[in-house]
């Protein structure tokens, strides 16, 4: 009975020292081992196998990104105006034993170092610049927790402000500030846009103004230039008819002169053509030149005859 007691206890303390050997470490994840209170080894994700009851894990670090909220910090900026900053950091541990040894608490070392450095990047800058001027406060933080925290084996990845509340006075008289802004900005638009209405419409006018002129003035173009058209053909109809009249008289003349006739005979024929319209309703006689000769000896004549029995003898 004793020797199965015995056997049991033996098999239950290898059973033991078995499992206090083997360690399993999760991903991104390491351990650090102690060896009779000294720095033995780092443990890394897997199956590691330690010494029982003489290695020990006394940490086990997380290797992830690892966020951290500032607590609010109260400042004082360089115009006197006190304001709360609310500041949230993201760190990565790369070396686990400098991160063990070198420092007893990381999170609250960054916390510290990130309070006192708001407050002296922060003393040194107006309320309005502090308020637009966040990116400027963070890269001032990570700068200065890069110097101290590289020495801990950790990596400020990222700082940030979260928020940052001035008193409720200057929030209220911000709030008029931007209200009265925001009006004007609106007076500004609509003004501007009246504007460009009042440019657009005169535009129009103008356009429309200069389209009317431009109908107008292509409209008296294309009448002027039927007149002209006009009178054009009017003017070739009378000169064709002219040249046509013209034409005919040549040819009756040749005619008459391919016919024989000579000149008396010419000259008496125009003598009764001048007689036929005489006895017309014209008031308005042509007479050719060679009708003149005729027209005196016919004059003389009609002297002679009317003359006195008496006057002639003599």
């Amino acid at each position: 009975m004793v020797a199965t007691i015995v056997l049991i206890v033996v098999v239950l303390l290898v059973l033991v020292t078995i499992f206090r050997a083997i360690r399993i470490i999760p991903q991104q994840r390491v351990a650090i081992v102690e060896r009779l209170g000294k720095y033995q080894a780092t443990l890394h994700p897997g199956v590691n196998i330690i010494i029982p009851y003489v290695d020990r894990i006394v940490r086990t670090i997380d290797l992830r990104t690892q966020q951290v909220v500032v607590p609010p910090q109260m400042v004082i900026t360089k115009d006197n105006v006190q304001i709360q900053i609310d500041t949230v950091f993201f760190y990565t541990v790369i070396d686990p034993k400098m991160a063990t040894y070198n420092i007893a608490n990381v999170v609250q070392g960054i916390q510290n170092i990130t309070a006192a450095n708001i407050r002296q990047v922060a003393g040194h800058m107006e309320l309005d610049e502090t308020l637009s001027g966040r990116d400027k406060i963070s890269l001032a933080l990570r700068t200065a927790l890069d110097e101290v925290t590289e020495q801990w084996g950790v990596r400020i990845d990222r700082v940030e402000i979260v928020d940052i509340k001035p008193p409720r006075e200057i929030q209220e008289s911000m709030e008029k500030q931007m209200k009265a802004e925001r009006e004007k900005r609106a007076n500004i638009l609509q003004a501007e846009g009246e504007r460009q209405a009042a440019i657009l419409k005169a535009e129009g006018e103008k356009q429309s103004r200069i389209l009317r002129a431009e109908g107008e003035k292509e409209s008296r173009i294309r009448q002027a230039e039927g007149l002209r058209q006009a009178q054009q053909l009017e003017a070739e109809g009378r000169a064709q008819a002219i040249r046509l009249v013209a034409q005919a008289e040549q040819n009756r003349i040749e005619m008459l002169r391919a016919a024989g006739l000579d000149t008396n005979i010419l000259t008496y024929q125009s003598f009764e053509a001048l007689q036929g319209m005489a006895n017309g309703q014209s008031t308005t006689l042509f007479v050719p030149t060679e009708a003149l000769g005729v027209l005196s000896a016919l004059g003389v004549m009609k002297t002679v005859l009317n003359k006195s029995p008496d006057q002639t003898a003599e």
